[in-house]
């Protein structure tokens, strides 16, 4: 029998921010090589040498396309929350455009996107109609892929929820938009990076 072959290589963008860490965890559980494409190289690495970093730059191509090569799976994280003076949704939206490219050049087996519940072209909100141009535009690629559309996310690391449940711990009174009635299903982080991680291979 022959020796078995290396680990698979994965690619997560954001491996040192919140979901991207979790998915990064799992995926070096699991026995795979990970690395990771940041815009935070400074930022400490929780993996120390576990995770290989690389610079998540969007305006070097072939620099991009050598971080990719080899990957069997590409996890997208990257987006930006809210427009920025200097940094805004349509740039993100440019950016993902080019990592998509870089990734069907290098040869990535196969992208699994992070986007949001419900996008739409029709959305008034930029930031769902920048989800679904993305989710479109993939889909157009060629590309074997997975779309996750979680809702809101929850976890020891979270800003979101973590400030709502401390409010409503240290304050009589909380309010809530409209009558209260809408319907929210907010998913634990790494129950995320579990569906992640479960639709790489």
């Amino acid at each position: 029998m022959g020796q078995p072959g290396p680990p698979e290589l994965h690619v997560v963008t954001g491996a040192f921010g919140f979901s991207g860490k979790y998915i990064a965890a799992r995926l070096l559980k699991a026995g795979h090589r990970v690395r990771t494409l940041t815009n935070s190289p400074t930022r400490a690495n929780p993996f120390g040498g576990a995770v290989d970093a690389r610079p998540l730059c969007f305006d070097d191509k072939a620099a991009l396309v050598e971080s990719l090569a080899g990957a069997a799976v590409l996890y997208n994280t990257y987006w930006v929350r809210f427009n920025h003076a200097d940094f805004k949704h349509s740039i993100a939206v440019e950016n993902t455009l080019k990592l998509f490219h870089a990734a069907k050049e290098a040869g990535v087996g196969r992208i699994v996107h992070i986007s949001i519940t419900n996008p739409s072209v029709e959305s008034p909100l930029e930031y769902f109609r920048s989800k679904a141009r993305l989710e479109r535009a993939l889909a157009d690629s060629g590309l074997p892929h997975t779309i996750l559309r979680p809702a809101v996310l929850f976890g020891k690391e979270d800003i979101l929820v973590n400030n709502i449940a401390w409010c409503l711990r240290k304050f009589p009174v909380f309010g809530v938009f409209g009558d209260g009635r809408y319907e929210l299903q907010p998913i634990h982080v790494d129950d995320l990076a579990g569906l992640a991680v479960d639709a790489g291979p």
